[in-house]
């Protein structure tokens, strides 16, 4: 069964944007089934705010055909290397909402998991350039209340020009992430998510969008000086 993988790492904005501008494809890494390469945002930043978007913060969202080919191309690619460098957590999918080319993903549900376990959701959308002013106005929030959230472990977005979009969080149960997207958190402004859904589904912002939930199975390294961000998963520095 193939694993999914989601990467964090810091480096220099030459690095970084040359990761951007060729990125990494299947055809020239063994293993790799699909990667979106993407510099990191900063959840609920002002849309032109200097720190909205890190020029030289990477994060790369990425399936392979086992762990395997994932430990050969971060100890042997160029490119690979450099992502070791950061932090990353290794991935089980468990269902999905919406769809998204590229990625192989089956169409079934595998969540078996009690919903007091640690549970990944990520979001990958290719959004209609003429509706970002949309996007952005309802999505602004939504990214805030997930920022702030006393239930979320870590948090981030990530953009590659001209429109793909993507967040990545780890959520210290499935119930709270349920909790919030139908908006029983107890938190200001619970609906956010909601309100944001129902706008979407009025007029959709994107060409193609998905949420991916996993359950992670283990995490490699530090973000932002922090280890052992999933307290109940297998460390590997």
């Amino acid at each position: 069964m193939s694993i999914f993988t989601y990467h964090l790492v810091k480096t220099s904005y030459i690095s970084a944007l040359k990761a951007v501008l060729f990125p990494m494809k299947s055809e020239n890494i063994p293993g790799l089934i699909h990667a979106e390469c993407m510099r990191s945002m900063v959840l609920g930043a002002a849309v032109f705010s200097p720190s909205r978007i890190l020029p030289n913060q990477l994060a790369v969202f990425a399936q392979w055909e086992d762990e395997v080919a994932l430990d050969n191309f971060l100890a042997d690619n160029s490119f690979g290397q450099i992502l070791a460098t950061g932090w990353h957590t290794r991935l089980r999918f468990l269902r999905q909402w919406g769809k998204i080319s590229g990625f192989q993903i089956v169409d079934e549900v595998l969540e078996v998991d009690p919903l007091n376990t640690t549970v990944v959701a990520v979001t990958l959308a290719r959004l209609r350039l003429f509706a970002v002013p949309r996007f952005i106005h309802w999505g602004r929030p939504v990214e805030k209340l997930v920022r702030d959230h006393p239930e979320t472990l870590l948090a981030t977005a990530s953009i590659r020009l001209p429109n793909i979009v993507s967040t990545f969080s780890i959520w210290k149960s499935q119930k709270a992430m349920t909790d919030m997207v139908q908006g029983h958190s107890a938190v200001a402004q619970p609906k956010r998510h909601q309100v944001a859904m129902k706008e979407r589904n009025r007029k959709d912002f994107n060409w193609e969008f998905t949420t991916l939930r996993f359950k992670p199975l283990a995490e490699f390294g530090a973000w932002n000086g922090q280890t052992n961000i999933m307290d109940n998963l297998t460390k590997n520095d």
